[in-house]
């Protein structure tokens, strides 16, 4: 039986090419099996030759894709005769096309194989060259001398080498401009000794390192074998059933009929010699039994009512007496069970005390001594011993009400040293109070520095104004030309508009066009095969040319296992062209939360952050908080904004396990601080969107969003709030106001603004 072919194609992807390569690479390998028993599998390296016109990337893209879709259509003929048809209408399609323009005769070249079950068909044009390597030779295909390349007025000569490939074989489809820079040995000890993939970067490497510039293109594909999936059961000779019905049976296997025939005889002895051994058995068994004695009738007796009396007089006297030694049994146990227990219990309650007491000892020595700032390292010591002995006594079962205050003073005193923050919060919008059901999911600063935001309750988009709590509802479903937006789902802001994916896999984009929430909106027009599905995570723009308006548009979409890129159209109308995948190497992105753009693209998981630079992961780590190993132990980062330029600036991170924001440096993942609301506002829960207002004076606002409201607390240390006489004489006392009717959201405590 033939062995089957498995092809292994090694090639550098586009974004890693030379910015001024022209080349272009295709790679077909059909799946439907009509198709790939017919034609195979083609591949196809389409070259320029060095200082072209600017538009010959194009011209070596309509050449390649010419190639490839004539071969497949043709059917009239065998595979040297369409792979010749297929490179003539390329060259008549150079020819004749715009795509011609100031391209010089025959400066477009390239090469073409097709392998189809072990068969090998190559053909060369202009600057194009192919390599067989076979058993550590290089052979040189075609061998003839090749015609020149495109566009040629007249009808290019094509000769088609037919050979046959085997396991273990390599095909090398290289531009001239790579083989004049890396001599073919080169060529042939990167395809033996490495796989496709590592010899092509290796050999682009090498081509880049010599000064290379321009066409480098190259392609390896390697011949393996596939494994057998099944194994076939070997064929057993039988004899004939019936003798008669042919032939007489002259095979050397006995027939299976006198084997069948003893087998019936021994069974049918054996039953009867068990028949006879069970009937002497039981004949036995009735002879002993006759022997037996036999008792003899029993007579009625009747008892007289006084001794029916005294026996029932001493049953219940014998129930008595067996309940109460018992009961006596019951409380011996129980006392020794309980002297053991208090005698176990004191050691514990020893322990717990012990533990108490060297945790107060430790608290003492740093607050006597004023060590948090006076010798911060000792106090660091001291204070994380102290919380491990106060796990020891509340392990011990030493109460709550004792363990409790000396955790809360050695909390503060490791929060000072661990660069934590108490701030306050603010309600900004009340958006309960207009629409009771909200149910708020998303929140973007407008290009007009107001805040927008998604109700999905209502399936609109709402405008606010956080200053002078002005709110205006700008979009709803059925909005804007032809069927209008579908229900809202993500925002995001791309230079002077804020952009709108709707349920239905719509982008819309709104332009804002006063301060008092007016504008337009109208659809965005996006490329690609087919829409996004709705398990879309998030979203996010980064602005390619300021003075233009024009952004990249990114879709972090797991179904494609990548960050798509879509590139804005030279106009600003949308985004026609097909998305390309940002990530280098595609991944499994379902574990991502958020994505943060900067120029880099930092993606949120709930252990930490992953930036991506040109697509690659570049090692960068958040530091784990110093408050992990005691009063904040783990934590569930879930969304993130942050300020600066690219690696500069900080992340602003909400970990919703401690209801905290952590700050951390964009240059190295360091830990700067933290932010914890003072008590009694309500803690950072329950987030839903967020983004940072930087001020031009002071620190910056974290404008945040829960179900019913937005929220706003400056980030910055406040002063604990002072107590008042009464309710009403102190604004540090006054809880904001109610989501509606005087009374909170379910779920929601009331928070309180402290005036220092």
């Amino acid at each position: 039986m033939a062995v089957r072919l498995h092809l292994k194609a090694g090639l550098i992807a586009d974004k890693d090419r030379l910015d001024t390569s022209p080349d272009t690479i295709l790679v077909t390998e059909p799946s439907i099996g009509s198709v790939s028993r017919s034609k195979g599998s083609i591949f196809v390296v389409i070259t320029a030759n060095p200082g072209t016109a600017a538009r010959s990337g194009e011209a070596t893209a309509l050449v390649a894709d010419t190639i490839r879709r004539d071969y497949y259509y043709d059917e009239s003929a065998g595979i040297p005769i369409c792979l010749e048809k297929a490179i003539r209408s390329a060259n008549r399609r150079l020819r004749h096309g715009r795509e011609s323009h100031g391209l010089g005769r025959g400066s477009v070249g390239g090469v073409v194989a097709v392998v189809r079950g072990h068969e090998l068909y190559v053909a060369a044009i202009g600057d194009g060259n192919a390599y067989l390597v076979r058993q550590a030779r290089l052979l040189t295909l075609p061998e003839d001398e090749r015609s020149e390349g495109m566009p040629s007025p007249d009808e290019p000569r094509i000769d088609v080498w037919r050979g046959d490939v085997a396991v273990g074989d390599s095909l090398i489809l290289v531009s001239g401009n790579v083989t004049r820079l890396i001599p073919p040995d080169e060529l042939k000890n990167a395809v033996v000794t490495l796989h496709p993939q590592s010899a092509v970067e290796h050999l682009h490497h090498l081509f880049v390192a010599a000064g290379g510039d321009g066409s480098d293109a190259v392609l390896v594909i390697e011949a393996t074998e596939v494994n057998a999936t099944r194994a076939e059961r070997r064929l057993v000779p039988v004899a004939p059933l019936n003798p008669l019905a042919g032939a007489p049976d002259r095979s050397p296997i006995p027939l299976a009929d006198p084997i069948a025939d003893a087998a019936a005889a021994v069974q049918a002895g054996a039953r009867q010699a068990r028949e006879a051994a069970g009937g002497a058995v039981f004949g036995l068994v009735d002879r002993f039994t006759g022997l037996l004695p036999r008792r003899g009738a029993r007579y009625r007796r009747v008892t007289s009512p006084t001794a029916r009396r005294e026996s029932q007089r001493r049953a219940a006297f014998a129930l008595l007496s067996f309940l109460a030694l018992v009961l006596v049994l019951g409380v011996s146990l129980w006392y020794a069970g309980g002297a053991l227990s208090r005698d176990e219990q004191i050691p514990a309650v020893n322990s717990g005390e012990n533990a108490l007491a060297s945790a107060r000892d430790r608290v003492t020595q740093v607050t006597d001594g004023d060590l948090v700032s006076d010798d911060s390292e000792r106090a660091l010591r001291l204070l994380r011993e102290a919380w491990a002995f106060l796990g020891t006594a509340a392990e011990a079962g030493v109460v709550p009400g004792r363990v409790d205050p000396l955790r809360q003073e050695v909390t503060a005193g490791l929060d000072e040293l661990y660069d934590v923050r108490h701030n306050n919060i603010r309600t900004a919008i009340i958006y309960s109070q207009d629409v009771p059901n909200a149910e708020m999911i998303d929140v973007v600063q407008g290009p007009d520095g107001a805040t927008y935001a998604i109700d999905e309750a209502s399936e609109t988009v709402v405008w606010w104004e956080p200053r002078d709590r002005r709110k205006e509802v700008i979009v709803e479903v059925g909005d804007g030309p032809g069927d209008g937006i579908a229900a809202p789902w993500q925002l995001a802001v791309g230079g002077p508009e804020v952009l709108i994916l709707d349920r239905g896999g719509g982008l819309w984009r709104w332009r804002p066009s006063n301060e008092e929430g007016r504008g337009t909106l109208s659809e965005v027009r996006v490329g690609g095969d087919s829409p996004w599905g709705d398990d879309v995570i998030d979203s996010g723009t980064y602005v390619a040319d300021d003075e233009q308006g024009l952004y990249n548009f990114y879709v972090l979409d797991p179904s494609e296992r990548q960050i798509l890129r879509y590139l804005p159209a030279a106009d600003g109308s949308g985004f026609p062209s097909s998305p390309t995948g940002y990530l280098a190497t595609a991944r499994d992105v379902s574990d991502f939360h958020q994505l943060y753009i900067d120029g880099d693209i930092y993606a949120l998981t709930s252990e930490g952050v992953i930036r991506h630079e040109n697509g690659r992961d570049d090692g960068f780590e958040l530091e784990v908080p110093p408050d992990d190993g005691d009063v904040r132990p783990g934590h569930d980062y879930r969304l993130l904004a942050g300020t600066g330029g690219r690696k500069e600036g900080l992340l602003y991170v909400w970990d919703a396990k401690h209801r905290r924001i952590v700050v951390f440096s964009k240059e190295d993942g360091s830990y700067i601080e933290q932010f914890v609301p003072l008590p009694p506002n309500t803690s950072f829960k329950n987030m839903r969107g967020l983004y940072l207002d930087e001020r031009e004076e002071g620190a910056p606002a974290l404008m945040w969003l829960d179900s019913k409201r937005l929220r706003e607390s400056i980030l910055e240390d406040a002063p604990l709030p002072t107590a008042s006489p009464s309710p009403a004489a102190s604004p540090a006392s006054t809880p904001e106001p109610a989501a509606s009717g005087g009374a909170s959201p379910e779920g929601e405590e009331a928070s309180v603004s402290a005036t220092p």
